[in-house]
């Protein structure tokens, strides 16, 4: 997505803020980074870039490196000693107070926060104000475009059905009587991955019963757990297309291998309920033009599964950004690990996942939205109940 300049500068205008300031070092700040266009780029000093409210862009670069921003617009002031750089950052934000950076106060918002205190202490003490970056960031670096819609979209597809295929292939297998461990379906599903033309940065979780109680768990060739007849398994799979600008899909899918104990059945009525809260709470705010933040999202999420008695065994945020890493710089569903109030725009890309994690069993629903101009959707079926693996021929 270009660094659309007239679109951030009406952005500043209308939020009250006299300008944006990027800065980097050594690849510090990977927000920067991607919006100077700097991807696999090395550089070995600090830079800055302002974009001011109105006027001209004003770029802050070392002697040794002086072109490191050409592919921006804007004036080039060069600095060479560390009294110069204070001089150049100085004389760039003159005649501003208010400014964004990648910054999140007490580290609220850990994405965003990218800039180090020594940093924010110098341009505190030049005199300006500073506020969170949190919505341009989610505006100009997450927001997706159609085209990177579309390779969510493709990947989504292709998920689904590899997901489909992983279960088939346990139900086979234990309806054979023939031995199936947690890391030979993993194994099948990094295979499938390749044949689909799917990237990811890690396998896919594959969780049997009490391990499923663990969010992150993943199974290796040394410590995989066998996958039995009733018994719940957990399937969590994320990936993008593998070429440039794609963005992730990350679904999870949970299921038994038999008739579901009434507790298990339970709790993931419970979690299908919250989650469905969670996207009706999207749709409805993106129909009316209302404002929805990421914490109402999980906030109305959260709520119903602690009404139903699982609140303590619900052990995360509902839902997180998507972009071209799976976890994204954009908006997360939370107001538990953090209050996330960065509001959701057109092109947002996020996951709705609530779970509930016990000593014995774990189950997770995981589905995937969009939000456009005017409504947003979910970009892939919603599992309203287990999934019934097969035991027997």
């Amino acid at each position: 997505m270009s660094f659309d300049i007239p679109a951030i500068q009406k952005t500043l205008a209308i939020d009250g803020v006299d300008g944006w300031l990027l800065y980097d070092f050594h690849g510090s700040n990977p927000i920067a980074v991607k919006l100077a266009g700097l991807g696999g780029k090395h550089t070995t000093r600090r830079w800055y870039y302002f974009v001011p409210a109105s006027g001209t862009p004003q770029k802050v670069v070392h002697a040794i490196e002086p072109f490191v921003l050409d592919a921006l617009p804007g004036r080039r002031n060069t600095y060479a000693g560390r009294l110069e750089l204070e001089q150049a950052v100085a004389e760039a934000l003159r005649g501003s107070k208010v400014i964004a950076m990648e910054f999140s106060p007490e580290c609220s918002i850990p994405y965003v926060s990218r800039v180090d205190g020594g940093t924010v202490d110098f341009i505190r003490r030049i005199g300006m104000r500073i506020v969170s970056s949190g919505d341009l960031v989610q505006r100009f670096e997450a927001a997706w475009d159609a085209d990177q819609i579309a390779t969510h979209r493709a990947a989504s597809e292709k998920l689904y059905a590899i997901k489909d295929r992983a279960f088939e292939f346990a139900g086979a297998r234990l309806s054979a009587g023939e031995a199936l461990s947690e890391f030979e379906i993993q194994e099948r599903m990094v295979g499938w991955f390749r044949e689909a033309g799917l990237v990811a940065d890690a396998p896919p979780i594959v969780a049997a019963q009490e391990n499923a109680g663990n969010p992150h768990y993943a199974p290796t060739r040394d410590a995989s757990r066998p996958v039995r007849a009733n018994e719940l398994l957990l399937l969590d799979l994320w990936g993008k297309l593998d070429r440039p600008g794609a963005v992730y899909a990350d679904i999870t899918w949970t299921g038994f291998a038999g008739d579901p104990p009434p507790d298990i059945a339970r709790a993931f009525e419970v979690i299908v309920q919250g989650r469905d809260a969670g996207v009706k709470k999207v749709k409805t705010a993106v129909a009316a033009g209302e404002t929805v933040h990421g914490w109402e999202v999980d906030r109305v999420t959260r709520d119903v599964i602690a009404a139903a008695g699982y609140g303590k065994q619900f052990i995360h945020r509902t839902g997180h950004s998507l972009g071209e890493e799976v976890h994204g710089n954009g908006v997360h569903m939370d107001d538990y690990e953090t209050h996330d109030d960065r509001m959701l725009c057109p092109g947002t890309g996020f996951t709705i996942e609530p779970g509930i994690y016990t000593k014995t069993f774990g189950v997770r629903t995981e589905i995937n939205m969009v939000v456009g101009a005017r409504s947003a959707e979910v970009t892939g079926p919603c599992q309203t109940s287990l999934v019934k693996i097969a035991t027997r021929m």
